[in-house]
C-alpha cells in the first residue's frame, strides 16, 4: 500500500471515530472531463469508473451557499461547572463555504465529547465554541409537563465575546475554579458580585421527545413541539 492510499485509509478511518474539524475537506473542482482531468489510479479496476461505458455514480456537488454542520466541543454539565473547565476545550474554526473538515482529536486538550449543530450564519459566527449540556429546568426552558426528570439540551457557548449586553444569556463565573451561571440581566450591576462574563449563549438546541407532538398541523399557532 502506498504513503497516500495510507493516508486516505486513516482518514476514512479516523473520521468515523471522532469528529470536529482542522481543516478543509474539499475544493470545489474545475469541469470534469474524463480524458483530461482523471488522475492516474494507483490501482487498477475491473469495472468501468465513473462517467465510462455510461455508468454514473450518484453524486452530489456543494454549491458555493453550503455551510456544512459545525462540530462543537462539549465542556461539560451546569449547573457545577467550572470557568476552568469551561475554558477547557479547544475551539476550531468552522468549514470555509461549501466545503468541510475533518478532526482527528485534540491530543493536547481533555477527552470530552462533540456534538453536531445544523451549519448556520450563528453557529458559524462563534469564533470561539465550546456546547455546555444543560438540564431544561437550569435554564428555564419550558417542555412537557409529561417529563418527569430534567431532559439535556445543548447549548452554544461563545467564549470570545465578553462584554455585556442587556437581556443576552451570558455565562458568567466568579474565578476559574468557580462554578457558571447562566443568565440574561436588564444592567450590569444585576449581574454576582465579583463575577465576570466569560462567553455568550448563542444558540440552544432543544431534543424531540417521545412525549411532544409527532408532526406539524399546518397551523401556526398549534406548530411548536413543547
Amino acid at each position: 500500500m502506498t504513503a497516500t492510499a495510507q493516508r486516505l485509509g486513516a482518514i476514512v478511518v479516523l473520521t468515523t471515530a471522532v469528529i470536529v474539524s482542522g481543516g478543509p475537506a474539499f475544493v470545489s473542482p474545475p469541469p470534469f472531463s474524463p480524458a483530461a482531468s482523471r488522475i492516474a489510479s494507483s490501482t487498477t479496476c475491473a469495472g468501468n469508473l465513473h462517467g465510462e461505458g455510461s455508468c454514473f455514480m450518484p453524486l452530489v456537488q456543494l454549491d458555493s451557499e453550503y455551510v456544512a454542520p459545525r462540530i462543537v466541543r462539549v465542556a461539560g454539565m451546569y449547573p457545577g461547572l467550572t470557568a476552568s473547565e469551561l475554558a477547557a476545550p479547544s475551539s476550531d474554526d468552522p468549514a470555509p463555504t461549501g466545503q468541510w473538515t475533518y478532526d482527528f482529536s485534540d491530543p493536547d486538550g481533555p477527552q470530552m465529547g462533540t456534538v453536531a449543530f445544523e451549519g448556520g450564519q450563528v453557529v458559524c459566527g462563534c469564533v470561539d465554541a465550546v456546547v455546555v449540556v444543560c438540564e431544561h429546568t437550569a435554564l428555564g426552558v419550558p417542555l412537557p409537563d409529561a417529563l418527569t426528570e430534567p431532559a439535556d439540551l445543548v447549548a452554544l457557548i461563545d467564549r470570545s465575546k465578553t462584554g455585556f449586553v442587556e437581556r443576552k444569556f451570558l455565562v458568567t463565573s466568579s474565578g476559574p475554579d468557580a462554578a457558571i451561571e447562566i443568565g440574561a440581566y436588564n444592567a450590569m450591576s444585576e449581574m454576582p458580585a465579583g463575577s465576570s462574563i466569560v462567553g455568550h449563549v448563542q444558540l440552544v438546541q432543544i431534543p424531540w421527545l417521545p412525549c411532544m407532538k409527532t408532526k406539524k398541523t399546518g397551523f401556526a399557532e398549534e406548530n411548536e413541539y413543547f
